[in-house]
């Protein structure tokens, strides 16, 4: 335990720490991208129990694509919501029930995760750097920065429901990163989040009705629930097929934007360059064909946590075996509906208080990304990138609108503050004069790599 007692960085969990404490790593982990993860079933209608299976498994085939190189967590993804709403009003006004307009949403999200895969194969085509010349650190770290900050408005909801015991997740994560010994060290964010539950369970702020009368066992897959089922019992709806894909698959261009940001946080967090190796093409086929296959199959759009990069952050154990064991958990408790409606009951203040940490540090590492490659904010076209960046994707998604909207024939299309934010920016860094940062370039050959030498 002397590498984690000093809290250095950790590689080889379990060569370090034993197969024991890794367990536990992996439950921290599962516990950190709970909240979000469960959070996007509930608000669109789809079932938790399916969206931890295809969270746990899409995450497992993002690890085979990459080589099992990179120590990410593919949760649900909030950035299409807007789709998922959208749809099941057109769906619901041309008499289609919620539930059937949901899987025709899902059909839409399907077709946006193959849009990754396209943008891998030019990745593949013309290689990483050549792409990457348009993602340099003024873009990405605005990005991953408006990321955090458009987060925490939530984390904040969730506390304001019981501060005292969000207060009380805060305090012990707190305390166990900074002076706690060992394992205690490394679990801060499971510790906050049992001791919150349990004192909210003590103090009468958890009704446990709806565990009591959950199943232990159950499929976590009902047919008529996914977009599948819209091809059997009877003809497709073409037209509100056309319509969920015009109105969600331009979303993807913001997710994928967030993707390369994610992937840059996760590798400046734990010191390596993940866009050269595995390569951005195998991260972008793993996030995008999981979300396909997800969404085929019932389960939200998923991306790369930020969640789980800021535990990495906390616990400083890199070893990508402990994400997949997490996921391996999820997926088993996906076939317990039991297990499901425990984590469903966990008080909304539990949630954000150590949201609150997880979301601040996707910020910071914004920050990070920018600071170690010596963004040159004396040149007045980086001042200009970032302050767009962030005004964009703040002010747009936090105005009464909530988006930029606008009519393509008689089909509403809705892009994000962060979409909007995302393409403005990079638009501006390619046709700005005095671009001085391109992916895979020393810092002595310009400022520095896009996504640094680490």
């Amino acid at each position: 335990m002397g590498k984690s007692q000093n809290h250095v960085a950790i590689y080889d969990a379990r060569r370090e720490l034993g197969y024991s404490k890794v367990a536990i790593l992996g439950l921290q982990h599962m516990f950190a991208m709970f909240g979000a993860t469960v959070l996007v079933p509930i608000i669109t209608g789809l079932s938790v129990s399916t969206t931890l299976l295809f969270a746990g498994l899409a995450t497992l085939f993002m690890h085979v694509v990459t080589n099992f190189k990179v120590p990410v967590f593919l949760g649900s993804s909030f950035a299409f919501l807007g789709g998922y709403a959208s749809v099941k009003a057109a769906g619901v006004a041309l008499g289609y029930t919620e539930r059937v307009s949901l899987n025709y949403a899902c059909l839409g999200v399907a077709c946006a995760g193959l849009v990754y895969f396209i943008l891998a194969l030019i990745c593949k085509a013309f290689g990483s750097k050549r792409v990457m010349r348009f993602f340099p650190p003024v873009v990405t770290g605005p990005i991953i920065l408006s990321i955090g900050l458009i987060l925490s408005p939530s984390a904040i909801n969730n506390c304001s429901t019981n501060w005292p015991i969000a207060l009380v997740a805060i305090f012990v994560v707190i305390i166990c990163n900074i002076w706690g010994k060992g394992m205690i060290k490394i679990v801060p964010i499971l510790l906050g989040v049992i001791a919150s539950y349990a004192v909210a369970a003590v103090s009468g702020n958890v009704d446990f009705s709806q565990i009591a009368d959950a199943k232990w066992i159950g499929l976590p897959v009902i047919w008529e629930n996914t977009g599948l089922s819209v091809f059997t019992g009877g003809e497709a709806d073409f037209g509100l097929f056309l319509t969920a894909v015009i109105t969600i698959v331009p979303i993807s261009f913001a997710t994928m934007m967030e993707h390369v940001g994610d992937i840059s946080a996760i590798g400046g967090t734990v010191g390596k360059n993940f866009i050269e190796d595995p390569g951005l093409h195998k991260t972008l086929i793993g996030d995008g064909i999981g979300t396909a296959i997800a969404s085929l199959f019932g389960a939200p759009a998923n991306t790369t946590y930020g969640e789980n990069t800021g535990v990495l952050a906390l616990t400083k154990v890199y070893d990508p075996f402990v994400i997949r064991l997490a996921a391996c958990y999820a997926i088993i408790l996906s076939f317990c509906p039991k297990f499901a409606a425990v984590i469903e009951i966990m008080p909304a203040a539990t949630i954000g208080g150590v949201s609150i940490i997880l979301y601040g540090m996707i910020s910071a590492i914004g920050i990070r990304n920018m600071v170690e490659n010596k963004t040159d904010f004396q040149q007045s076209r980086n001042i200009i990138i970032a302050a767009l960046i962030i005004g964009l994707a703040l002010g747009i998604n936090f105005s009464e609108a909530g988006a930029v909207s606008f009519m393509i024939g008689s089909m509403s299309v809705n892009l994000s503050g962060l979409a909007v934010a995302s393409i403005v920016g990079i638009l501006l860094n390619a046709i700005l004069p005095g671009r001085d940062q391109a992916f895979g370039e020393q810092p002595d050959e310009t400022l520095a790599s896009s996504l640094g030498k680490y």
